[in-house]
């Protein structure tokens, strides 16, 4: 549903200049004009942004798949931010939702009341953010194993991936083996948490191997480092089924996630998948680990024991995520102490959980996982067909409406460009300025450190049409981008800085990491700072 402008957002629209042309199906416009950042409204010096030297484009309105400039140009959303407006902007029905909740209860303690819209949305603890709902889970595995019979009090480690995020607070950073985000808090990181390697085949796979035998190498992987820590100190393995943005939607790889949960059963651990950005429909199933059959049982083999949501959860109209708990851990904590020894003020908001409900509903009255699916299959065929011959373009990846596009300097050796170019931050830049469409950049995708890749994960709504759109302006850039290197003189003079071999070190630290003291270009839109939590 459309809904109707405000007069301020009419007052943008009547001073937009007579440069916009018509494309794709003969009604949608878009503004030529090329972004300017001088143009851009600052908010003023009372806000603390994330970049404190760059002001941020200002966005005055957004309605369905466009933002709406403070400038009076349009921006075409084909990332929903970071994967969570998956609704679109602006949705009548949700909004609706919101304000009806407002009129009923603006807020109520969660230690004391419950609302009816929280236990709607019940058997999962709603939070805030993903970086909220990783420490909730942290916390619920620790107690698990606190108030199981026998106790299990010396089991303190977890075990995640390389190149994983999992959150900004200091517990879901720790937990995270994403080296650039770490590096300023690592003396301040809890040690108890050890990392084995991600899964990601373009880099890992070797010479022949089949699907089976990658995923038999990183059980056997992960069952040596249960060994290594000792099988009974082990808490849980957490991963994403499929990366985000720290790796550029890598999806696991068929009986990867049965594989890692056989593991954790054999030593008696938990198995926690981190879905804050692949769940809730993006991957095209309700949750990711869904689309893993194994022997015809769907998914079954690999259900988690706790699972971390959000993103999608409320489609951005409402900050929300939330923690699902298997039956077994729940029914352990029941029959201990009979509650969870954790909360936040503004957990199970009723407002929150209003919006929530609304989102969950609209995707299963009108059907979006197929939407998803369908769409998402397009997407993906019409960028491999129209990148993959790119000389730059290494890896194309992903599933549903969640897909990542990795460069590197030789698509033979897959070498990376050094961290110092910003290639991704600058396709991005250039995808906005130019292009007047976002797309999500991410570095450290081949050693932590070196590595680019862009995110593309529109809304669960798009059409047919909307997505040979994005796709046709995701090539421009990419083309624009390199053709541009090229004709500046390619990477000779600029590639002052070589790629590096970087490892964690039991502390978490980055081995061979060099500080950086240049950047190729004006400016980053994102950074290596910025987070989706």
């Amino acid at each position: 549903m459309t809904r109707p402008l405000h007069s301020s957002q009419l007052a943008i629209y009547q001073t937009k200049l007579s440069t916009e042309v018509t494309v794709m199906d003969g009604t949608t416009t878009f503004d030529a004009r090329p972004i300017d950042s001088s143009q851009v409204h600052s908010a003023g010096r009372h806000l603390v942004d994330r970049s404190l030297n760059e002001s941020p484009l200002q966005v005055d309105f957004s309605e369905g798949n466009y933002l709406h400039l403070h400038t009076g140009q349009m921006v075409f959303d084909a990332t929903c931010g970071a994967a969570v407006a998956c609704l679109g902007h602006g949705n009548q029905k949700v909004i609706e939702a919101i304000t009806d909740q407002l009129w009923v209860n603006t807020y109520s303690n969660s230690m004391v009341f419950t609302t009816k819209v929280a236990t709607q949305l019940a058997d999962e603890i709603i939070l805030g953010t993903g970086s909220e709902a990783t420490e909730a889970a942290m916390k619920m595995a620790r107690q698990y194993f606190m108030e199981l019979s026998p106790l299990q009090p010396q089991r303190t480690k977890y075990i995640a991936r390389e190149h994983s995020y999992h959150g900004n607070t200091l517990g879901a950073l720790a937990l995270s083996g994403h080296l650039s985000r770490r590096k300023t808090y690592c003396p301040i990181l809890s040690d108890n948490i050890s990392w084995v390697s991600a899964c990601n085949p373009y880099r890992q796979r070797l010479p022949y191997e089949s699907d089976a035998e990658f995923v038999a190498r990183k059980a056997i992987e992960l069952d040596a480092e249960f060994q290594r820590l000792g099988p009974d100190t082990v808490i849980a393995f957490v991963c994403e089924p499929i990366s985000g943005a720290a790796l550029g939607c890598i999806p696991y790889v068929h009986g990867y996630l049965s594989a890692m949960k056989a593991v954790c059963r054999k030593y008696g651990a938990l198995f926690i998948l981190d879905e804050t950005m692949c769940g809730m429909g993006r991957s095209g199933n309700l949750h990711a680990w869904q689309g893993e059959h194994v022997d015809g049982d769907l998914g079954q083999d690999c259900l988690p024991d706790l699972q971390m949501i959000g993103k999608g959860l409320g489609g951005g109209y409402q900050p929300i995520a939330g923690v699902i708990v298997g039956k077994e851990v729940i029914a352990v904590v029941e029959s201990g102490t009979g509650g969870f020894n954790h909360g936040q003020t503004y957990q199970a908001h009723p407002v929150a959980c209003a919006a929530s409900l609304a989102v969950q509903h609209i995707i299963r009255r009108e059907g979006l996982l197929s939407n998803v699916q369908k769409r998402g299959l397009y997407l993906s065929q019409l960028l491999r067909n129209k990148l993959c011959s790119h000389p730059n373009v290494g890896d194309i990846r992903g599933m549903g409406l969640f897909w990542g596009i990795e460069f590197v300097q030789d698509k033979d050796t897959k070498l990376p460009f050094p961290k110092a170019l910003n290639v991704a931050s600058m396709i991005s830049e250039m995808a906005l300025k130019d292009f007047k469409i976002t797309l999500y950049p991410g570095q450290g995708t081949a050693n932590g450190v070196d590595g680019d890749h862009v995110l593309v994960a529109p809304t669960y709504i798009i059409s047919g049409d909307e997505v040979d759109y994005i796709v046709h302006k995701v090539v421009s850039a990419v083309d624009t981008f390199f053709s541009r290197l090229a004709w500046d003189g390619g990477l000779e003079g600029v590639l002052e800085e070589k790629p590096r071999n970087v490892s964690l070190n039991p502390q978490g630290e980055s081995e061979g990491e060099q500080k950086d003291e240049h950047v190729f270009g004006d400016r980053m839109l994102y950074g290596d700072n910025y987070s989706e939590d």
